[in-house]
């Protein structure tokens, strides 16, 4: 199966832990050297009312991404593996 970057960008990524909706891949991280995808990028969550900035942006290592689906991406992600 082959999947187009552009295709990951329109699939929510889902935590199987909470089942917490964690948002869409904004930005992916890649090892030019093997051409493997490092992790996905997801924007942090917005601050106050939109006014008060941005969280850190969540990193998920693509070994943390369980299943692929054709309209989700579920990860095993704890609060602490997020190293950004």
């Amino acid at each position: 199966m082959t999947i187009r970057i552009g295709d990951l960008r329109d699939r929510d990524v889902v935590n199987i832990n909470d089942g917490k909706r964690l948002g869409l891949i904004n930005d992916i991280e890649l090892d030019v050297e093997s051409g493997t995808i490092k992790a996905i990028i997801i924007p942090g969550a917005a601050g106050f009312m939109g006014v008060l900035g941005r969280k850190q942006d969540l990193v998920i290592s693509w070994e943390k991404i369980v299943k692929v689906g054709v309209d989700t991406i579920l990860v095993d992600f704890h609060v602490e593996d997020d190293n950004s």
